[in-house]
């Protein structure tokens, strides 16, 4: 007892420490100038006491320690900092006893997995930390810095509504196998509505489920109004690195886009539209979202891009993007600077915004991991699927009148998708007009039911240039503008 009253007055003391990390610099001070065992060993015990109590890794400022009580020959720290090499981190031992530390410098919003090589073989989680982060080769014990925010939206939150999951299978006459899918259906969706929906397509699509909580992500983002109610599917690679990178990356394209989008499209209600249509996926995931979007831009009009491992087959994917001519195609790209890739995707980025296409990109301190990918979900998603606006949510729970959305997207090439609520049953017109008043296409002109419903505009024979779309329901109407760029 006397001794950890005497290290809690240390600790009090160190304010005194002109050091960045006080309290284990502090300590370190102490227990150096300590020459008997046992007032080193509770010396440990009362610093054990504090370090717990503030969380191990200790973290001061931007260092955070990495500490080991127990026994071992040697030990090393392996993680996203070092491309996960074994002996490149050697942690030091304080003399006579078995206390262990490594201190490393972190940015205050990194996040980072880790293990601990204990005797050069034995890879551990860190006993001391409870935070995991689950890898596809099992968890990994997660360092987040001060700054870093925990992403919410990954959560289970039992009191909104949630969506559902079916199960499927598709054989494939391209690669010939057979594909488990999973489809997850929005809250609120009926197959005997006309309410149509656009669709995301996962690559990893089980990865993302079981690893990122895809669908508790897209539940939260409904239910918040972050973005519009979407169909999710997850599809399970059969032979990965062959279909996403390799040998069998072409028959798994034609598979994607001549079979799986006909096979969804035909049980569910998706809007056929390729701006209503995203891929994405993960390291080759990301590989094969891009040659499956810039190959037929007419079937997907997002692409979405997790870490994408560009380097199979001489960087053909991104040679294609960045060599090859504009399409009309939006992406969102996420990477981070402790993946070896960064500097690769930085001159993406850079190639895609000098060619003028519409991308969000971020950068953050974080390794090639789901932790990265799951996080980042909902901005994928908020960037391609924006919510309507508030007065067309607000009708689906209290109807009293019709609504008209801006069409999306917006500006568009060279279709767009035109979505309103009716509260009942009504006759209803919906017109494009151009900048005379002219009518130029009449795409409802009949009685439908209540509901949200989606209307596909498509103005390929059109010149550049503003045009109106007008919705007419009993005796009332709506006019919004659009704008149509070639």
């Amino acid at each position: 007892m006397l001794n950890y009253i005497k290290f809690v007055f240390l600790i009090i003391c160190l304010s005194s420490v002109s050091s960045a990390q006080p309290l284990f610099t502090g300590f370190l001070n102490h227990i150096n100038s300590l020459s008997d065992p046992a007032a080193k060993q509770a010396s440990i015990d009362s610093f054990m006491i504090v370090a717990r109590s503030q969380g191990i890794p200790l973290i001061e400022q931007n260092y955070a320690t990495f500490i080991y009580n127990g026994l071992a020959t040697s030990l090393t720290l392996a993680g996203d900092f070092n491309s996960w090499s074994s002996n490149s981190e050697s942690f030091s031992k304080i003399s006579g006893t078995n206390f262990w530390y490594k201190t490393k410098s972190f940015e205050l919003n990194a996040r980072l997995d880790y293990k601990f090589v204990r005797n050069a073989t034995s890879w551990i989680l860190d006993p001391e930390n409870p935070h995991t982060c689950n890898g596809g080769f099992g968890p990994n014990s997660e360092l987040s810095m001060p700054a870093y925010i925990q992403p919410w939206e990954i959560n289970l939150n039992p009191t909104i509504p949630h969506g559902t999951v079916e199960t499927r299978t598709l054989y494939s006459t391209n690669t010939l196998s057979t594909y488990n899918i999973r489809i997850y259906l929005p809250p609120g969706y009926n197959p005997g509505q006309p309410t149509l929906y656009p669709a995301a397509y996962f690559q990893d699509g089980f990865e993302y489920i079981d690893l990122a909580s895809a669908t508790n992500v897209i539940d939260n983002l409904i239910d918040s109004l972050k973005i519009r109610k979407i169909i999710g599917v997850f599809v399970r690679p059969n032979n990965r690195n062959e279909e996403y990178a390799f040998t069998k990356r072409t028959p798994y394209r034609l598979f994607f886009v001549n079979e799986l989008v006909p096979f969804i499209d035909s049980l569910y209600k998706t809007i056929p539209q390729p701006a209503a249509r995203l891929v994405l996926g993960d390291s080759y995931g990301g590989n094969i979202s891009a040659l499956i979007s810039y190959n037929h831009p007419e079937v997907f009009g997002n692409c979405g891009l997790h870490s994408a491992a560009f380097q199979p087959n001489n960087y053909e994917a991104y040679s294609l993007i960045v060599s090859g001519p504009k399409k009309n195609i939006r992406f969102a790209s996420v990477w981070g600077t402790y993946e070896s890739l960064y500097s690769n995707m930085r001159n993406f980025r850079d190639a895609l915004l000098s060619k003028g296409y519409d991308l969000k990109w971020k950068e953050l301190p974080e390794g090639h991991s789901w932790g990265l990918w799951r996080a980042s979900v909902d901005d994928m998603l908020e960037f391609f699927f924006p919510p309507f606006p508030v007065a067309i949510e607000e009708n689906l729970h209290s109807p009293s009148e019709f609504s008209l959305a801006q069409n999306f997207p917006n500006p568009f090439n060279p279709s767009t998708i035109i979505n309103f609520f009716i509260p009942k049953k009504s006759f209803v017109s919906l017109k494009v007009l151009n900048i005379t008043g002219t009518i130029i296409a009449e795409l409802i002109n009949s009685t439908m039911n209540s509901g949200n419903h989606s209307v596909i505009f498509h103005a390929d024979a059109l010149p550049s240039g503003v045009y109106f779309y007008s919705l007419t329901v009993g005796n009332s109407a709506q006019t919004r503008k659009m704008i149509l760029i070639k």
